[in-house]
């Protein structure tokens, strides 16, 4: 009898404790082993966002063996991103984290932890500060001029501008982070790469993290490599070790015999905090590759994409050179050039931008999060080692905010007039 009571008091507790816990979101039935991956095509932000129309701002699938909760929203993806941050902050392991960032040791694909908040206040105290990125102005200054003055020399020509905006941030970061260029343009210069060599390098870079690998959502097939793409992850690899091997080198050999040595660009700096012992977590010269390659990939494509999507957007729309131009002419004139400073004082120039990158995120869907604890989304409870997308191609063109998403927005811009 006692044996029976008890049964029945653990029966009807876990029967309580059952229908307690919140739903999962709501999202289509998943197949064995694909789970949704056949609903995901060759855009799958686009292929998301159409299903979040069916499904809502928050909805889960199945990728492989992994649920998947994707946001489509921002007050949904302020959730996750600020609201319980601390539980959705790490990553999950991939096939890009492994081989293209060694093995996890960039921000980007670093899990959360000391390591992750030691690099993230290095790039905001140390490498971000205002100081620092107002000291560096001068080569933007000189790259912007090189620029201009190629376009003018190639005035009446068809151009392909996204090959010279390329060219543009490529120099500026070269500069910052490498302390000089380290790609030849001509055949008379000699370099480690090419600027087309260095372009490709990144080109594949973004390409491979970003890819949908089968191998990191059905794990029982990545020895397989189905796609091919690990190898492509690993002669990535062996190109940006070259690559780094060579900076560093150099920036060693410049270091020696200077009794009180002061870093002149980033990668010094990196390198001058990896022999400092009193870090909580020491910096190896793999982390200094990996933070290296961060500040390289995310300050070139990302600029040159988006001047190339506004520059898409003012031609397909006259009118608005015609009023950015009033605006320059009346707030710069025609006797200087537009300097950082001035940009406060260019809103309508500011509200065209800000407009391409909600049209056009250079970024469609953030990189992965990993629920690290259960919590409560939204009414919903997301479970411990959920893959969290932010897709931020959706969220920019929620019918709830814009009246007509596909077009920048016409209010935006007149209260920037």
């Amino acid at each position: 009898m006692a044996l029976l009571a008890a049964l029945l008091i653990f029966s009807k507790n876990s029967h309580f404790q059952y229908h307690k816990r919140k739903p999962p979101p709501p999202g289509p039935k998943p197949w064995p082993i694909i789970g949704n991956l056949n609903l995901i095509g060759p855009l799958p932000h686009q292929s998301l966002h159409k299903l979040s129309q069916k499904y809502g701002p928050i909805m889960q699938l199945k990728f492989g063996s992994f649920p998947v909760v994707v946001a489509s929203s921002a007050e949904v993806a302020k959730q996750f991103l600020r609201t319980h941050d601390h539980v959705f902050a790490s990553r999950p392991q991939t096939a890009a984290g492994k081989h293209t960032t060694y093995n996890y040791l960039n921000i980007t694909w670093a899990p959360y932890g000391p390591y992750w908040r030691q690099g993230r206040k290095i790039y905001l105290s140390e490498l971000f500060s205002s100081k620092r990125l107002e000291s560096y102005e001068y080569i933007r200054v000189e790259e912007r001029g090189a620029f201009i003055s190629r376009l003018f020399t190639m005035s009446g020509k068809p151009i392909m501008l996204k090959d010279d905006l390329s060219r543009l941030t490529l120099s500026i970061i070269s500069r910052i982070v490498l302390g000089k260029k380290y790609f030849s343009v001509s055949k008379d210069e000699t370099s480690i790469v090419t600027l087309e060599e260095f372009q490709e390098i990144l080109d594949e870079l973004f390409l491979l993290n970003g890819v949908l690998n089968i191998g990191d959502w059905i794990p029982w097939l990545d020895f397989l490599d189905l796609q091919g793409y690990v190898k492509r992850m690993k002669a990535l690899k062996e190109r940006l070790d070259r690559f780094h091997d060579h900076v560093f080198d150099e920036h060693k050999a410049n270091r020696e015999g200077e009794k009180d040595f002061v870093p002149k660009d980033m990668v010094d700096l990196l390198l001058h905090m990896a022999d400092d012992p009193n870090l909580e977590v020491k910096l190896t010269y793999e982390s200094v590759k990996g933070f290296t390659q961060d500040l390289i990939a995310g300050g070139t494509d990302t600029s040159a994409t988006t001047v190339e999507w506004a520059m898409s957007e003012l031609l397909k729309q006259p009118e608005l050179i015609k009023k950015a131009t009033e605006e320059l002419d009346r707030v710069i004139g025609r006797d200087r050039w537009v300097a950082e400073k001035d940009i406060p004082q260019l809103p309508y120039i500011d509200a065209i931008m800000k407009e391409t990158m909600r049209k056009h995120p250079v970024a469609v869907l953030l990189a992965p999060h990993l629920a690290i604890e259960d919590c409560d989304i939204a009414g919903y409870e997301i479970r411990k080692g959920t893959r969290i997308f932010i897709n931020t191609w959706s969220i920019g063109r929620d019918t709830s905010i814009w009246d007509a998403p596909e077009e920048l927005s016409r209010e935006i811009l007149r209260k920037g007039n």
